[in-house]
């Protein structure tokens, strides 16, 4: 291939990148802050729903959060759980 038709790849992988593993992991971590009743009791209702049909649905983790990535920043916003909004932020940033 020539210089001039050769074509470069503008989404090259992330190598290195652990999408799939940290999206668990926040799961996790929300589903640990459902169980202890922390946060407002409005966002615990709305997740224990989404989460509900979420399982029922069996989509990946990965996009659950990307759908919910704003309520999910608030609700552990209302938590105060600093490392769940680190990883969700982590997760916006490289994943979605």
């Amino acid at each position: 291939m020539s210089g001039k038709n050769k074509r470069t790849d503008n989404y090259p992988p992330f190598s290195g990148i652990c999408c799939y593993v940290n999206a668990d992991r926040l799961l996790s971590l929300l589903d640990e802050n459902l169980s202890c009743a922390n946060g407002e009791q409005r966002w615990q209702i709305y997740f224990a729903r989404k989460r509900a049909r979420h399982k029922e649905v069996q989509h990946n983790n990965l996009h659950f959060i990307a759908k919910q990535s704003n309520a999910l920043c608030e609700y552990f916003t209302s938590c105060n759980d600093e490392e769940a909004k680190s990883l969700l932020g982590k997760i916006k940033q490289e994943c979605c």
